[in-house]
């Protein structure tokens, strides 16, 4: 029997990752669309979050996260998006880490990320850094950009962690 839609749920971490008013975001591009995700993935079955967010940068970015400061939770959004293909969509937690990075950190990342694909080719996402006030003009997912670009400085507290949820109400699937 086929799982309903949204009735597994998978949790990504993520970054966003600064470095001055920088922040790094992948840009994929796609044949009929290009968007940007904040590095980062899903957390392995019984895999501790802080661990998976380590893995999933020095994966992405080649950033061992001991260059950087201690990861802060900012944001927590909650996807529930249908998209293409045979395997229903699951429900997916994303959860958004806030880190900075000095400029010599910042020189020796990766500027490419090679997702490895089904059928065992990959996708080449590359590694932009962009002023983080001039997000809510790009097509991020999970879509974070407005409320990226309206913090008053990088490190500005956040009152609440929850931003609104992605359904198919809200976002079509790119």
């Amino acid at each position: 029997m086929t799982p309903a839609p949204f009735s597994r749920i998978k949790i990504r971490v993520g970054a966003l990752l600064f470095c001055g008013t920088d922040i790094a975001l992948i840009r994929r591009d796609r044949p009929d669309s290009v968007h940007y995700t904040p590095p980062g993935g899903n957390v392995e079955a019984g895999e501790d979050l802080d661990a998976a967010l380590r893995r999933e940068l020095l994966e992405e970015l080649a950033l061992d996260t001991m260059l950087a400061s201690k990861p802060e939770l900012l944001w927590v959004v909650d996807q529930r998006v249908s998209r293409p293909g045979s395997t229903p969509a699951p429900r997916k937690i994303h959860l958004l880490y806030r880190l900075r990075i000095s400029e010599d950190v910042r020189a020796n990342l990766a500027t490419e990320e090679h997702d490895e694909l089904e059928d065992g080719s990959h996708e080449v996402g590359i590694i932009e850094w962009v002023d983080y006030r001039k997000t809510a003009e790009l097509p991020i997912f999970p879509p974070i950009g407005a409320a990226l670009a309206a913090l008053a400085a990088p490190d500005a507290v956040v009152g609440d962690a929850g931003l609104p949820a992605v359904t198919d109400d809200s976002y079509v699937w790119v």
